[in-house]
């Protein structure tokens, strides 16, 4: 990339940024018609969304996530705190450390900063109707897997893009199982010499996932990139219900073009991300030792052995295993 280029692509991303931060007013004095700012409607968001799901949060954990100075934190978070809007307790484990919630007087405050959030992203993205909405919502996940997940992709080799690695999750849509079982099959076939068994298996698993999808607990995700030929699908992941505060990860594939992306574990994290969002405690998910790329992506994302047991499935001998974190 020459300079120049370089410069004009600069321009052109401060000219996106200064349009898109004045047409969802985040330069307003108060956010969402409040007196709370962008920083301060953030971190009440956080409070009132971890309080929600019964999560422990300290405040060197809400700056390490947002990526936000210690101090700055601080001073909002004893205005907060003097304003009755949050409560801290000792952590269970290290009385040195406290831990924060939101208080109903907090909530109260944040519910009407969610619901003119809600009506002003409404009323910006329903006049485009749902092809529109489909379109738009892509291109923020081609922004959010170019810019966000820079971690989670392989160099580019020379000569090439980062455009040709970029990929997007989506939900599923018709047509999309299918592949999934297609993909399974013919992956587990050509790697592990599985039959068709397996294929079989995740069919059947799939067909009732399907039959019985509920889309407020449960979700599938496709992750699928840009050709000269148009979307491919790379890879799918699925998380369901196995009980009130228990998720399951199931049907994790990458086909073996995308491998190197970091993928696998951006699906696991995004199944993780969900399974939190909805309130459940825990995701379990049963795996073969044989899968080691599989493996670490689990272990990597802080998942724990907790049983194996030999079994002969698929036209092979195999060590069963099933994995668990604590969300």
């Amino acid at each position: 990339m020459t300079e120049r280029t370089l410069e004009a692509d600069i321009a052109a991303m401060r000219r996106f940024n200064r349009f898109y931060t004045q047409r969802i007013g985040v330069l307003r004095q108060g956010l969402l018609q409040s007196r709370f700012s962008l920083t301060e409607a953030r971190l009440l968001f956080e409070l009132a969304h971890r309080s929600d799901r019964g999560d422990d949060l300290a405040a060197s954990q809400l700056c390490r996530e947002l990526d936000l100075d210690p101090g700055y934190v601080s001073r909002i978070l004893r205005r907060f705190e003097r304003a009755g809007l949050l409560r801290r307790r000792p952590a269970p484990k290290d009385a040195r450390r406290s831990l924060l919630a939101i208080t109903p007087k907090g909530r109260a405050a944040y519910a009407p900063l969610d619901k003119r959030s809600r009506a002003e992203i409404s009323g910006l993205i329903k006049p485009l109707g749902e092809p529109g909405r489909r379109q738009l919502i892509k291109a923020m996940g081609q922004i959010e897997s170019l810019l966000g997940g820079m971690s989670e992709t392989a160099p580019a080799s020379a000569g090439s893009s980062p455009q040709a690695a970029a990929y997007i999750l989506r939900p599923h849509k018709p047509g999309d199982i299918g592949w999934v079982i297609s993909r399974h099959g013919s992956v587990y076939a050509e790697e592990f010499g599985w039959d068709i068994s397996f294929e079989a298996m995740v069919a059947e698993i799939a067909a009732k996932f399907l039959r019985d999808f509920n889309p407020a607990r449960e979700a599938c995700w496709i992750a699928e990139r840009q050709t000269e030929h148009g979307p491919e699908r790379i890879g799918s992941v699925f998380v369901v219900e196995q009980s009130k505060t228990v998720a399951k990860l199931r049907m994790l594939v990458v086909d073996a073009s995308a491998r190197g992306l970091g993928l696998g574990g951006k699906l696991v994290q995004t199944c993780e991300d969900f399974a939190r969002a909805k309130g459940y405690r825990k995701m379990v998910l049963w795996t073969n030792s044989i899968l080691l790329d599989a493996r670490r992506i689990y272990e990597k994302r802080g998942f724990k052995l907790v049983s194996s047991e030999p079994h002969h499935s698929f036209g092979k001998d195999l060590i069963g295993e099933y994995w668990e974190k604590t969300l």
